[in-house]
């Protein structure tokens, strides 16, 4: 059943965009919003994630099975879980999805591509993957540049934003500390002029 489920998820959502009408967004605090740029605050969060090859969009779509297939249930309960409640343990549990799917390319060209883990779980009560490509990462209290976009969200648009977010950091007096992030939010259904993609960047302020 399990496997139905990811194949029909997989038609609907496709790994290049996700529905942020059925989904939470990992919670942060907006501190400048400038048209389609903002600076956010963001809280920690826990990632799924998994490294793949290929074009950014292919690499999407082999990189959302196997997440999915976590969230879905490949997975077993925390050691936590496992020894505070032996009696009640199940042997899968169902994890919700949020919005966005981001994906991250590496110097050799693979891609990171990542489900943000919903806020109610911690690292000690997350369950794990029974897929060892599945690999659960902390991402710390982050302060994050984003421009957002609307468009099919191809590499060529997300690295043309990007340039215009490089531009938007350095004129706001912050400096990039981590990779871009392209993430999408949307169904494939919705239509173009609607979607929601954003070019997101780690920062820090030049004084620091």
């Amino acid at each position: 059943m399990r496997a139905i489920a990811i194949a029909t998820l997989s038609l609907i959502l496709s790994m290049s965009s996700l529905s942020a009408n059925a989904v939470d967004e990992p919670p942060y605090t907006v501190i400048v919003n400038e048209s389609k740029f903002e600076l956010r605050q963001y809280r920690p969060m826990l990632i799924a994630q998994v490294t793949v090859t290929g074009d950014m969009r292919k690499a999407g779509n082999s990189g959302f099975r196997p997440l999915a297939d976590y969230i879905f249930g490949n997975n077993k309960p925390a050691e936590k879980v496992e020894m505070t409640a032996p009696v009640t343990r199940t042997e899968s549990t169902k994890i919700a999805m949020t919005a966005p799917v981001t994906r991250v390319k590496n110097q050799d060209k693979s891609w990171v591509v990542a489900f943000v883990m919903p806020d109610k779980w911690t690292k000690e009560t997350l369950p794990k993957p029974n897929n060892p490509d599945v690999m659960i990462r902390e991402v710390p209290s982050e302060l994050v540049a984003t421009i957002r976009f609307s468009g099919r969200g191809s590499e060529a648009s997300h690295e043309k934003n990007q340039a215009k977010l490089d531009q938007w950091i350095s004129e706001q007096g912050y400096r990039q500390i981590g990779e871009p992030r392209y993430a999408g939010y949307d169904a494939p259904w919705v239509p173009w002029p609607l979607r929601r993609n954003e070019v997101m960047i780690p920062v820090a302020s030049l004084a620091e």
